[in-house]
């Protein structure tokens, strides 16, 4: 098997529709900004894909304005049913859309083309399906008969899944009855500026949705803006610090899904070939930018040996290259600024003693490309196993009993998610039970669904998207 050779399956990168310039979308329009345009650029090429015009303060003030007046004349009165339609509007379009999305998502972002087209597309249009049909029934979701909309909501999001966190944001704030003004990153702005062109498209009355790109100070500025009701934040885990220092007694209601350092735990009942697809895909899945990557394994002694040679076997396989080829596992890291944190975290994790053990899958020339890395030997103490890498980056620690495994798995001030790997209901009842993580994994990993929460506490944030749970941060109750 291992002497396969793949021919190359490339998607056409001319379905993106890509554009050579792209405008700012506010009050159902596309518009010039006041900032400074950014180019915006492929990390599997370094080369420039389009130029992006920017918000300056004025213009979050305008689109706050124009959000602020469809929430008031047009959104927030309309009946719940009526909103709900544009919502299934939406959702039929990304899907109708989907391939374009996915290829100009890969070709913004890096990851590779099955992933956006299997998982990022499909669950971001899974998201407006399933908040559309909560449109017309919050009286029924346990916050009281008639919880009311909060007003004009603000999205910052990160580039880890453009697209995918947009939805995440979106999707509830418009079931909910408010409108949104978003700041997509500033790395991956593309596919967040054709959303505009949806919301067009099905009609979306102007000011509902509002997309400024541009840098943090961009971000900042709407975070910090008045007239702006609610927050919700996807990104590090320093920027959700300033975030809530910035809206401390402001009384806007604030929700932060942060960074994590997620534990892996597999225990020697495992089904050790099913665990390993788990633990590859849990931390090799989008090159491991994945705020809940499954970025530590925690294997039980007896089995260590025998689990990390089919991990390697199953590692070595792994295709790294072009991410618009639908053979490639591991595609582009986003930008070079994050391939450099990679590799200065990988370095520190070599001369703090840990072995190091990386595919030889030959990378490409040109991008931002890392191989998949295995670190064996590592300490608690190390930074490798602290700290957040965001990277195809995988450190393994062993134990020897289940108190041990969970004992090692909390020791973190993230607290985001966790897998746990036993033959055992009782043992995974049992870990779920201790684990301190918002979302806990069994016999599986990186498993998203509407109609589940997500989020995490301590330094991982607070709060909870998806769901009926996740509808609370949007209204007034």
């Amino acid at each position: 098997m291992s002497g396969w050779e793949y021919a190359p399956a490339p998607e056409s990168a001319a379905v993106a529709n890509l554009h050579d310039r792209y405008r700012m979308f506010v009050d159902g329009e596309f518009t010039d900004g006041a900032g400074t345009p950014l180019t915006t650029l492929n990390p599997a090429t370094g080369e420039p894909l389009a130029e992006v015009a920017t918000a300056a303060q004025s213009d979050v003030d305008t689109a706050v304005r124009a959000a602020r007046r469809a929430f008031e004349r047009t959104w927030g009165p309309m009946p719940g049913a009526e909103r709900a339609k544009y919502l299934f509007r939406i959702a039929r379009l990304i899907q109708e859309r989907g391939r374009e999305l996915a290829v100009l998502e890969t070709l913004d972002n890096g990851k590779p083309i099955k992933e956006a087209r299997d998982s990022d597309i499909p669950t971001a249009a899974a998201h407006f399906f399933h908040h559309a049909g909560w449109a017309d029934k919050l009286g029924y979701a346990g916050y009281g008969p008639e919880p009311r909309p909060l007003g004009v909501a603000a999205g910052v999001i990160p580039w880890n899944f453009p697209l995918l966190m947009l939805a995440w944001k979106i999707a509830p704030a418009l079931a909910c009855g408010n409108t949104v003004v978003l700041k997509p990153a500033e790395t991956t702005p593309l596919s967040a500026l054709v959303f505009g062109e949806l919301c067009q498209e099905a009609g979306l009355p102007p000011g509902v949705v509002n997309v400024l790109p541009g840098a943090g100070d961009v971000g900042a500025q709407l975070v910090a803006h008045p007239d702006v009701d609610k927050v919700a934040f996807t990104g590090s885990t320093a920027v959700g610090k300033e975030i809530q220092r910035t809206l401390a007694g402001t009384g806007k209601k604030l929700t932060l899904e942060l960074g994590g350092k997620a534990a892996n735990i597999v225990f020697d009942d495992a089904p050790l070939d099913q665990a390993v697809e788990g633990v590859v895909g849990g931390i090799f899945f989008n090159q491991g930018q994945v705020c809940c990557a499954g970025s530590r394994l925690l294997v039980q002694e007896s089995i260590a040996e025998e689990l990390l040679g089919k991990l390697r076997s199953r590692v070595e396989l792994l295709r790294v290259g072009d991410p618009l080829d639908k053979n490639t596992d591991v595609g582009a890291i986003n930008s070079a600024e994050q391939l450099a944190r990679i590799t200065d975290l990988v370095a520190a994790g070599e001369a703090e003693g840990a072995t190091r053990w990386s595919s030889s899958c030959p990378l490409p020339e040109r991008g931002f490309f890392f191989s998949p890395t295995v670190f064996g030997d590592v300490q608690q103490s190390m930074r490798v196993a602290r700290e957040e890498i965001f990277g195809p980056v995988l450190s393994v620690l062993t134990f020897r009993t289940p108190d041990e495994a969970i004992a090692k798995a909390n020791n973190t001030p993230y607290g985001l998610s966790a897998g746990v790997w036993t033959e055992k209901g009782s043992r995974a009842l049992w870990a779920v039970q201790r684990l301190r993580a918002g979302v806990v994994w069994a016999n599986t990993f990186n498993r998203f669904d509407p109609t589940a929460p997500f989020g995490g506490y301590r330094e991982s944030g607070f709060g909870r998207e998806g769901g009926r749970a996740g509808l609370e941060a949007y209204l007034d109750v």
